[in-house]
């Protein structure tokens, strides 16, 4: 990366060299009000440039904030972006696919956070997709656990369910400005209360939400929890077929832990549920606060925050690593992070208050 003339340059092709560059850069550009070009743009992949899901997410940065895209297609290798400033109000983004509307609220929620009034983004696509957070993740684990940096006025509805490939599903972003962002502690989780989950099947037969279900909570109770209760969820929307469980975990902190599985063809309910709940065990057995995950997706906030942070995740992603360099060459911030044998790893890092 190279700064130069007020404007940043980013290798798309750095560490994995996915849409989380593109997101994280375009997000960051917004913040920081800095122009932006990002060359490489998934370079390596099977197919290189911008996707529809990577060109919804920029598209919508750029309405959000007023800014300006070049270069922005399918298949596109290298982009412009100059933004303008975030505003509030009310916005349709359609990813006209089974893209992940998730992955827009990544992108979407640093940038509103900083806006002048309230907003609401109305969101078609992909509700539960792959390489995607499910919506419930976002809804009960993600979303509450920024109210340990300060954030407190979102919430995202679900309204439909959309799955792969042909996507429909509908979601609502409701954002209250904030810029009172503040570090926080959390290295080690408690002792494991309450784990909730749901389990949630469209357009195929109930039975499979409930044998989902039952999985997950057969194996939770085989690994030694008691309090273990997963809701089921059946839909007929005229879409794509899926299924999938989330499942989270309260452990005596601000932070859940949370893990999923998603449903696929020739995959019983049963290994389904399962899968979910070795997940959310493994997890667990770091001991640590935060999950692999949430690591990934609190990154921009500790960094934007004022203060310091230091938070114990279950093991750090690269994507968690693209953000911390992302967060250090636009904000300036000085990651330090101490790994353990196992693959966790305690985070620390002092805020740039952009957003305290």
């Amino acid at each position: 990366m190279v700064l130069g003339e007020g404007r940043i340059e980013v290798d798309g092709s750095y560490g994995e060299g996915g849409g989380q560059v593109l997101r994280g850069a375009v997000a960051l550009a917004c913040l920081t009000g800095r122009d932006l070009r990002i060359f490489n743009i998934r370079a390596g992949r099977p197919k290189p440039g911008l996707q529809p899901q990577h060109l919804a997410s920029i598209q919508a940065a750029a309405e959000v904030s007023a800014g300006r895209l070049s270069n922005a297609w399918v298949g596109s290798t290298e982009i412009g972006f100059t933004p303008g400033r975030a505003a509030g109000g009310s916005y349709t983004i359609d990813i006209k696919t089974a893209g992940s509307v998730t992955l827009v609220v990544q992108t979407l929620l640093p940038i509103l956070l900083s806006a002048d009034r309230p907003s609401e983004v109305r969101m078609l696509g992909g509700t539960d997709v792959p390489w995607s957070p499910p919506i419930d993740y976002v809804r009960q684990v993600f979303i509450p656990g920024l109210r340990a940096v300060g954030v407190c006025g979102v919430s995202l509805e679900l309204v439909r369910r959309g799955h792969y490939p042909k996507g429909g599903g509908e979601a609502v972003l409701r954002v209250e400005p904030s810029r009172g962002l503040r570090g926080m502690v959390e290295r080690e989780r408690g002792a494991v209360g309450a784990i909730r989950g749901v389990s949630y099947c469209t357009n195929l037969p109930a039975h499979v939400a409930r044998r989902q279900a039952d999985s997950a909570e057969r194996a939770l109770r085989e690994a030694g929890f008691g309090d273990v209760r997963v809701s089921e969820e059946a839909q007929n929307t005229g879409g794509s077929p899926g299924s999938g469980v989330v499942l989270w975990a309260e452990t005596g902190g601000r932070l859940r832990i949370g893990a999923d599985a998603l449903g696929a063809r020739e995959k019983r309910a049963e290994a389904v549920g399962a899968e979910a709940a070795r997940g959310l065990v493994a997890e667990l057995g770091s001991g640590m606060a935060a999950d692999s995950h949430m690591a990934d997706m609190l990154t921009v906030y500790l960094a934007a925050a004022r203060g310091q942070s230091e938070v114990g995740v279950a093991s750090l992603t690269g994507h968690a690593e693209t953000m911390m360099w992302l967060t250090k060459e636009f904000l300036g911030t000085e990651w330090h992070v101490l790994k353990a044998a196992t693959g966790s790893a305690l985070v620390k890092v002092d805020g740039s208050a952009l957003l305290g």
